[in-house]
């Protein structure tokens, strides 16, 4: 597959702290998800790539375009779409005027033209019947999803999304899954994320990221096997596990290094997640 996002040594320091450490990364079309625990550096990453911070070392390009220059970034912008993990609404803002006001920040100019813009992005996320609505009257995943037709405006080549299932009841993370996949299908969509199971159920690549550093890079099949022969069953709680829980049949689910005869079970993409921090933290201990 062609990289669409090749990154190489971002570095960005917050006095003695480094948010990002050396971070290199490249990325195709599709969902790539990002996980990695609180303080992890992936908001940080995000808005380096989205232009919106600028790295103190290190580089990028998407689609070939370098940031670094005045002309390069505002090329990268033109294609960029941005959904931040907290989107600044104007609570009297109808929805179809939150988006319109986005595409005039967009440079859609003509007002008919951009109007048609607007209803487009908001039928595309299911919006039509409520973008005369105030955002203060609507759900929170109704403004997720006008955050995401805002992000869409102009139908741009790379997405990047912050959290966006965030705070969202299951059925309204599912209806938003369906918008993400539905987005990766002709463009390069970059999904921070602490929920694993919408790397699972999303995403053709995995990046972990931890203390500002990448710590895995790869494909959730390859996250998952890292776990493999690392979770076991048992009967009470295993005092040698980096991780365990009774589960609701009243077994323990452990993971970590089994015992002797263990009764090995399945991984999932979230044993291979914990393994990689757990790793990483002794990584920093020693």
């Amino acid at each position: 597959m062609t990289t669409t996002v090749d990154a190489t040594g971002l570095t960005v320091r917050h006095g003695s702290t480094r948010a990002l450490d050396g971070v290199a990364l490249r990325l195709t079309d599709g969902v790539t998800g990002l996980l990695g625990p609180n303080g992890a550096g992936k908001t940080t990453l995000l808005k380096v790539l989205a232009t919106a911070v600028p790295p103190d070392s290190g580089g990028f390009t998407v689609h070939g375009k370098d940031p670094s220059a005045p002309a390069g970034r505002l090329a990268l912008r033109r294609t960029l779409g941005y959904l931040p993990q907290t989107p600044g609404f104007h609570p009297d803002f109808t929805a179809f005027e939150f988006v319109d006001y986005v595409a005039v920040l967009k440079e859609l100019t003509g007002r008919a033209e951009r109007h048609r813009e607007v209803r487009r992005v908001l039928d595309q996320v299911g919006l039509a019947d409520v973008r005369g609505r105030r955002l203060k009257r609507l759900s929170g995943g109704m403004r997720q999803r006008v955050a995401l037709a805002a992000a869409l405006v102009g139908d741009p080549a790379f997405l990047v999304l912050d959290e966006p299932t965030v705070h969202l009841d299951p059925e309204q993370r599912m209806r938003f899954r369906e918008l993400i996949a539905q987005a990766g299908e002709s463009r390069t969509v970059l999904l921070s994320t602490h929920q694993t199971e919408d790397v699972a159920m999303l995403c053709h690549h995995v990046i972990v990221l931890a203390g500002g550093r990448v710590r895995f890079d790869g494909t959730p099949a390859e996250l998952t096997a890292r776990a493999a022969g690392r979770v076991w069953s048992s009967t009470e709680r295993a005092p040698g596990a980096r991780a365990g829980w009774r589960t609701g049949t009243g077994a323990f689910r452990n993971v970590g290094a089994p015992p002797p005869g263990a009764d090995l079970l399945e991984p999932t993409l979230e044993d291979g997640y914990l393994l990689v921090l757990d790793e990483e933290t002794a990584e920093e201990a020693a």
